[in-house]
């Protein structure tokens, strides 16, 4: 029962992005250019939520992906739609300042 109850609301462990990384996982920042302009991830890629649909050939599908964006709203739109177009292994990272912390 738990573990049901715990797929319903998405409380599972946080993923170790970390090992996810040295797995050769992909950070797709999700933010405008601009955005990205003025703070990312070394190593991350830039693609805006609005333009990711036509920009899936840009990302490895038998590689981890990880979203990220300013707050993780639009980091979540992302990991819906690479979920949608066949990619197996998506996690939304949140907020980029929040994720760059969790890979030190």
């Amino acid at each position: 029962m738990l573990t049901l109850l715990k797929k319903m609301f998405g409380s599972s462990p946080a993923p170790d992005y970390t090992a996810l990384m040295q797995q050769g996982a992909q950070i797709i920042d999700v933010r405008t250019a601009g955005e990205y302009r003025s703070g990312h991830i070394r190593g991350s890629v830039n693609i805006p939520l609005d333009s990711l649909q036509w920009n899936l050939s840009k990302l490895k599908k038998n590689k981890p992906v990880i979203t990220c964006c300013a707050s993780g709203m639009r980091s979540a739109s992302a990991k819906s739609i690479l979920k949608s177009s066949g990619f197996a292994e998506v996690y939304n990272g949140g907020g980029w300042m929040s994720l760059q912390n969790k890979l030190r």
